[in-house]
């Protein structure tokens, strides 16, 4: 920690003895000097004995009386070695030794002094005695303003680490606070904060001060698990100066502490101090900046807890916004379709009734054509309220169950998108009603999705359920989009409500996708995934029935262009699916009118067998 000068207590502490004990001290000290490094030597033995370590002792004999008699008979002023006495005052505090071990230390210094004097000079022990009290006088004095300001300045550090907390609103404003504290108490020339990712890389997260660019990457070394001061200088240093993340310390600086941020035994980002000089850090310092740490990482955590918190506010706020439009978007299309269908073929119904009533009065039989006409038009307009009521709540899935009405969605995708579609699903599958609407749709989103943006010339479609869970898997050699920039979209709607649906059920989601080869850059809705996943050579597929071509396989979504879209949610022991492994289909079900071949064109495994990378 950087030298705290106290002028102004040192002189008034100077100007405490009279001329008459500065003579006597010179005196003593003259006396003495031949014999003190006996005395010293025998007071080291005997601290070593009690189990101090020799930093220790250095310290507690730099600031004995017959230290001070030695250097006043040598010319220096008393100011100048209460000075001394201060200095050492700081580190004995952060070599963790309290007042109290000190004042004992020194005591054991005056008996053996007081011994060694009585045998060798000629002094009355009245005048030794007032001697020794004024100089322990001014020594216990200076001792407790270091050990004041040494946990002074601890305190502050801490205060100032809380502050940075509590009124950081991001990490970019908190972490270079944090590092500026840090800083200062070390008294570091430059400071470095690097944070870990979940794929052990390494990432300047802030510097102070601020001139290197933030999102550097560094590469981590084993020796940085734990907290390490070394010498950056010289050619027997060059192995311990590589772990300094920052290459430009090596040559600019003499020393550098590092001290890891943890969690859990996993390391979570280094912090570094660059010091102009060789500089060892002390027990108490390390101490410090240990807790720091700590206390840093568990900060950084919380704010990020709290940023990914305001971002899922924020998405939520966006998502009622955007239903509450699509619920209007979807009275204006009802009232619609009723108007232009519906009530148009009743307004032509009620005419032809008018007509027939009319033709009656006069006595003449209603005309079988027009009668058929009319039976004709009130089927479509039937057929047509059904359709509007199934797509409001179908009524497969409330009579027939979830599997019927999965087979239902792929028939209607089929109309309206020319892709062979495979599905595989348990003759049965028993779900509470709750998960059943979430799971359909679920489905008839993906599916949307798949119609609208892919381009696709095959989708695979599984349901599965096992060991409490239910797997949906859907692949599609579409396209592919970038997963990542459109999970970043504010606009993507369909994505967020993906991954509602399945945070509703307490789930799990995952999608990998690989852009097709020459195509632009789609803006899809795919459901959302951590991150996109690799690039590797994507799979050919024939565009003529009947061909094949030579294609590699792999995972779609990560070998294969196209996207896998995972979801796993979890089903009520006493509610929910119950595996019933002699109850599934006996082949695939094929809702193409082309002949499906047997292989499955380098397609994955169903998800809940492989792994599927970040959930």
């Amino acid at each position: 920690m950087q030298e705290l000068r106290q002028p102004e207590v040192l002189a008034e502490a100077a100007a405490g003895l009279s001329r008459q004990l500065l003579t006597l001290l010179e005196a003593l000290g003259a006396q003495m000097k031949p014999h003190l490094p006996e005395v010293e030597r025998r007071y080291e033995k005997r601290l070593k004995q009690k189990g101090y370590t020799a930093e220790q002792c250095t310290a507690l004999t730099a600031i004995a009386a017959g230290t001070a008699a030695k250097r006043l008979a040598s010319g220096d002023t008393l100011a100048v070695f209460l000075e001394e006495v201060q200095y050492r005052g700081r580190r004995l505090a952060k070599l963790r030794l309290t007042p109290a071990l000190v004042v004992a230390a020194l005591h054991e210094y005056d008996e053996l002094f007081d011994e060694s004097l009585r045998q060798r000079t000629d002094w009355q022990v009245p005048n030794l005695e007032w001697v020794r009290s004024q100089l322990h006088f001014l020594v216990v004095l200076t001792l407790n303003n270091a050990f004041y300001h040494v946990r002074e300045a601890e305190s502050r550090a801490f205060y100032e680490l809380f502050r940075a907390e509590v009124e950081a609103r991001s990490l970019s404003e908190m972490l270079p606070r944090f590092l500026e504290v840090l800083k200062e108490y070390t008294g570091a020339a430059e400071a470095r904060l690097y944070l870990v990712g979940e794929e052990g890389d390494c990432e300047l997260a802030a510097s102070v001060p601020a001139e290197a660019a933030v999102g550097m990457r560094a590469g981590i070394g084993a020796g940085l698990k734990k907290p390490v001061s070394f010498y950056l200088k010289g050619e027997a240093n060059r192995r311990a100066a590589s772990l300094a993340l920052e290459e430009s310390w090596r040559e600019r600086f003499g020393t550098c502490w590092s001290v890891p941020l943890q969690d859990g035994g996993r390391l979570r980002g280094v912090l570094q101090f660059a010091f102009p000089k060789p500089y060892h850090w002390l027990p108490r310092e390390q101490d410090l900046l240990r807790a720091a740490a700590e206390r840093c990482w568990l900060a950084t955590d919380k704010v990020k807890l709290l940023e990914d918190l305001a971002a899922r506010g924020e998405q939520v706020r966006r998502l009622a916004e955007h239903m509450v439009e699509v619920e209007e978007a979807e009275r204006r299309r009802i009232s619609r379709e009723l108007h232009d269908e519906a009530g148009q073929s009743l307004l032509c119904i009620r005419l032809q009734l008018e007509m027939l009533e009319q033709d009656a009065a006069g006595g003449a039989a209603p005309p079988r054509e027009k009668l058929a006409e009319l039976r004709e038009m009130t089927e479509h307009t039937i057929l047509e309220i059904r359709r509007l009521i199934a797509a409001l709540s179908p009524a497969i899935l409330e009579q027939m169950g979830l599997a019927a009405a999965i087979r239902q969605l792929v028939g209607r995708f089929r109309r309206v998108h020319p892709a062979e579609v495979r599905i595989h699903l348990p003759r049965k599958l028993d779900l509470p009603k709750r998960v059943e609407i979430i799971v359909y749709r679920l489905v008839q989103e993906i599916l949307n999705n798949i119609a609208k943006y892919s381009l696709a010339t095959r989708v695979n479609l599984l349901v599965d359920s096992a060991d409490g869970c239910l797997s949906i898997q859907v692949e599609d050699d579409g396209v592919g989009f970038d997963v990542d920039e459109a999970f970043s979209r504010g606009d993507c709607y369909g994505l967020s409500g993906l991954r509602e649906r399945v945070a509703l059920l307490g789930g799990k989601l995952a999608v990998h996708s690989l852009k097709k080869p020459g195509t632009e850059k789609q803006e899809s809705e795919g459901p959302v995934g951590r991150r996109a996943v690799g690039t590797g050579p994507a799979g050919r597929r024939s565009a003529k029935a009947g061909k094949r071509q030579a294609r590699e396989t792999g995972q779609v979504g990560i070998d294969l262009h196209g996207t896998a879209i995972w979801v796993e949610l979890p089903l009520e022991r006493d509610g929910g699916a119950k595996r019933d492994a002699g109850t599934r289909d006996s082949g695939t079900v094929m809702t193409s009118e082309r002949v499906p071949r047997a292989e499955t064109h380098g397609r994955t495994r169903p998800a809940g067998r492989r792994r599927s990378g970040k959930n």
